[in-house]
């Protein structure tokens, strides 16, 4: 089997136009609410290190292009650093982040994962909108003699009523209740004659390749359907749709990271800096299309990472701000500062990892 092979120039260039804009927005939603609330900003940077250029706003906000594009932040008046921990020794002025109320100061850190997921939903809703919807009735069409569905005894014709307990409306709501769980057991309800019938058995698990080469591990039970339509959507619908679609795909990655934790999947399937560097080149020689749906897939996957309760993610300032909460008072600056350090240091450790895993899986290592 051979594969298509992208260039080096091309994944650079795919991952600069994936993580570049979907940055800014993400930091964009922090610095607009945040001015929204009157907080001012001292940098706005794209990528973390030494600064390569900017320029210094008439509200005094340097807009900074930095060395190394992995993320960015924003520095709001008095934090300390760009993981915005207060300064102890700085006054609190009225400009100043720490000065506005909890829900305010929570809706600025919680604004730029919800902005990546506002993005993607954008994106998911336009392509409902200019495609419409794909339905297709839940009726087995296709039976592979040596699947799994097969054998326990499922026939074409039957209707599937349910996965796992799961209602089945559209063929398609089938694939995320068996794709994710390779090797685990399911469970389908069908209709037969009019009769309802159980069956019980164990997904199997298969090794997939793309066109590229790249490895999924995932279920497949050996059915299909061959009917297919679009149905045309309004705008309003599209969007709903989109929600649905952001909602499927955010459990697929919980599914998946809790799989991986659990010792279910090998942790070869997290992925960095070069994987997303690899695939965002795969998806650009693919079109417009596939890149854009991957930026969509990528702006998810930001969201979550950021809303992840660890000490230097967003989702780490929001679990101080609950425990603020809850005691009526904020944490010491130094206990925040020694938590965020953790926090730092596990993000590193963690970053690190899955580059290393990314460099072993290139094909100079043999994959």
């Amino acid at each position: 089997m051979t594969f298509d092979s992208v260039p080096v120039w091309m994944m650079i260039l795919g991952f600069l136009l994936m993580l570049g804009p979907l940055v800014v927005l993400h930091e964009l939603g922090h610095y607009l609410v945040g001015r929204w609330f009157g907080v001012g900003a001292d940098a706005f940077s794209v990528g973390f290190g030494k600064e390569l250029a900017g320029f210094t706003d008439r509200r005094g906000t340097r807009w900074k292009l930095s060395a190394l594009p992995f993320g960015g932040y924003v520095q709001f008046r008095g934090d300390m650093n760009p993981a915005s921990i207060p300064d102890p020794d700085a006054p609190v002025e009225e400009d100043h982040f720490q000065a506005r109320p909890l829900w305010q100061r929570a809706l600025i850190v919680a604004a730029g994962p919800v902005t990546n997921f506002l993005v993607a939903i954008a994106i998911l809703a336009s392509f409902n909108l200019a495609y419409g919807r794909a339905t297709t009735p839940p009726v087995v069409e296709v039976l592979m003699e040596e699947g799994a569905a097969g054998a326990a005894g499922i026939d074409v014709g039957d209707r599937i009523v349910s996965v796992n307990g799961h209602r089945i409306e559209d063929f398609g709501d089938v694939t995320p209740l068996v794709a994710p769980y390779p090797d685990e057991p399911i469970a389908m309800t069908v209709e037969r004659g009019g009769r309802l019938l159980d069956f019980d058995f164990t997904i199997p698990g298969y090794e997939e390749q793309d066109r590229f080469g790249n490895s999924f591990h995932v279920g497949r039970i050996g059915i299909g359907s061959t009917t297919r339509d679009m149905v045309p959507v309004g705008p309003l619908e599209s969007v709903g749709l989109a929600v649905r679609q952001t909602g499927d795909i955010l459990d697929m990655m919980v599914t998946g990271i809790w799989q991986i934790v659990s010792g279910r999947r090998s942790v070869e399937e997290l992925g960095g800096p070069i994987k997303i560097a690899k695939f965002s080149g795969e998806q650009l020689s693919l079109g417009w299309q596939s890149f854009v749906s991957f930026a969509a897939l990528i702006s998810i996957n930001l969201a979550f990472i950021n809303l992840l309760p660890i000490p230097a993610l967003d989702g780490g300032h929001l679990a101080f701000y609950a425990a603020e909460a809850v005691r009526r008072k904020p944490a010491s600056p130094r206990s925040q500062e020694w938590a965020f350090r953790t926090g730092m240091a596990f993000v590193l450790a963690l970053m690190l990892f899955v580059t290393i895993i990314d460099i072993a899986s290139l094909p100079i290592f043999g994959s």
